[in-house]
């Protein structure tokens, strides 16, 4: 069983940075794709930035593009999210997810998703 576990999150001012990584068992990376997604207080989840098995494809949400980083560290079986100029938008519990994935895709759909983490909150004061 794939398990995911999500560290990193925490307390940073508006414009401050932020690298959550999620650290994964049970299974590699090469198998797996990972997606990270966040909830705020009655909001919906909302898929933010993912990264393929292989060949490193990534994706990102509009809202994220250009601020949020994805990487991979497949010696250390770990997917990290740097967040750079975060707002206080971006505060809400962050979560990575992992689906089996032919090489080359990842997916932003909640829905498509197998496994997940606990998630970590992230929270950004003004």
């Amino acid at each position: 069983q794939l398990q995911l576990e999500e560290s990193g999150g925490g307390l940073v001012q508006s414009g401050g940075s932020l690298r959550l990584s999620c650290a994964v068992s049970g299974g590699t990376l090469d198998t797996y794709s990972i997606a990270w997604f966040r909830q705020a207080p009655g909001k919906e989840r909302e898929g933010l930035s993912c990264i393929s098995r292989s060949e490193g494809f990534t994706a990102y949400a509009d809202s994220v593009k250009g601020r949020f980083t994805i990487s991979r560290d497949v010696a250390k079986n770990t997917v990290s999210l740097q967040m750079n100029s975060l707002t206080p938008d971006d505060t809400a519990v962050y979560y990575c997810a992992a689906r089996h994935t032919p090489p080359g895709q990842c997916f932003l759909n909640r829905g498509r998703m197998h496994f997940w983490g606990q998630g970590t909150q992230v929270t950004v004061s003004s």
